[in-house]
């Protein structure tokens, strides 16, 4: 357990953000829970109908329970006043799920992005014909990079700590005043997994919409792609911009010297109150699911209108409609 590799800042515990993230992860907690869940049933229940970007999505849910299950326990922690009860073990298991669960999530948005550019811009192109056998060895791969390059984390022992021999802390964003290789790699993996994607989402953004402006092309199909990478967009900045700005920020600040310090803990401080944004992301993916999948958006409105009529038994309008995916 490390207790002496912090920065001359010192550390200390974040009263405000102990005081602040319960009922926020709480109410994130419960509006994640029932979304996922609804999309996990609604993904089983159509299999005949999985293409490409469908099992991409499925995997975002599968990321998303990956926080669900870790999410508790921070909740706990937080409601202690930052003070882990369960141990060095488990401290590093939860932030290595939390970890892989913004991997994940990132990967496959930024995975189902790419796969409507290609059905757009390259709609010959062989991957948009590629089956269901391939489609899950292209999940599992992303699954294996974005695990064995978290791995690292999971193996530090530099995450619970002693603050007064008394609280433990469980962090993995900490001043250290030398950071270990696990440590490092999960700095470089945090920042490189925000500005890469976003990168290719701006491509996207802007090649999608430029196919307007050839003959003989659906323009519907080419609206529903924008629309789509879009509402990723918005999710991806809304979710991971606010932890990326202050956490670098703090990071630059802590260089600077001594005087710096009041600065850089006020900055830590946003930087784990921001986190909160990153959690937000399990329950704004249903909204991925709407705009990618007709199937899943279909079966939402059926639902809608099925207890809009008290559960009655006449069809919904959307019901005798194709259930694949556009």
């Amino acid at each position: 357990m490390q207790t002496n590799n912090t920065h001359h800042c010192g550390q200390s515990i974040q009263h405000l953000v102990a005081s602040v993230l319960p009922p926020v992860l709480i109410v994130e907690l419960l509006l994640g829970l029932p979304g996922n869940v609804m999309a996990v049933w609604i993904f089983i229940r159509h299999l005949q109908y999985w293409r490409l970007h469908t099992v991409f999505l499925l995997n975002l849910v599968l990321a998303d329970f990956l926080l669900l299950v870790s999410l508790p326990f921070r909740i706990d922690y937080f409601v202690r006043d930052e003070n882990w009860m369960f141990g060095d073990a488990w401290c590093r298991i939860n932030l290595f799920m939390l970890a892989v669960n913004r991997s994940a999530s990132i990967g496959f948005m930024t995975a189902v992005a790419v796969d409507r550019y290609f059905k757009v811009v390259h709609p010959h192109c062989k991957v948009n014909f590629i089956g269901s056998q391939q489609s899950a060895g292209i999940a599992c791969f992303i699954w294996a990079v974005v695990i064995s390059l978290r791995i690292p984390l999971l193996l530090s022992s530099d995450l619970l700590w002693k603050e007064n021999n008394d609280v433990s802390l469980c962090r993995s964003f900490n001043n250290y005043e030398n950071p270990s290789t696990g440590i490092w790699i999960h700095y470089t993996m945090y920042i490189g997994e925000f500005f890469l994607p976003l990168v290719l989402f701006i491509f996207c953004s802007i090649r999608i919409p430029c196919t307007l402006r050839r003959h003989h092309i659906d323009k519907k199909k080419v609206r529903r792609a924008t629309r789509t990478v879009l509402v990723i967009v918005g999710v991806f900045i809304t979710c991971f911009f606010p932890s990326i700005a202050t956490g670098l920020t703090a990071l630059c600040l802590k260089n600077l010297g001594n005087e710096y310090c009041r600065a850089y803990r006020l900055f830590s401080e946003l930087f784990s109150l921001s986190i909160g944004f990153t959690y937000l992301n399990s329950a704004l993916d249903p909204l991925i699911y709407c705009f990618s999948s007709s199937m899943f958006r279909n079966e939402v409105k059926r639902a809608i209108n099925w207890f809009g009529t008290g559960g009655a038994t006449a069809q919904s309008p959307w019901h005798n409609r194709s259930t694949r995916d556009g």
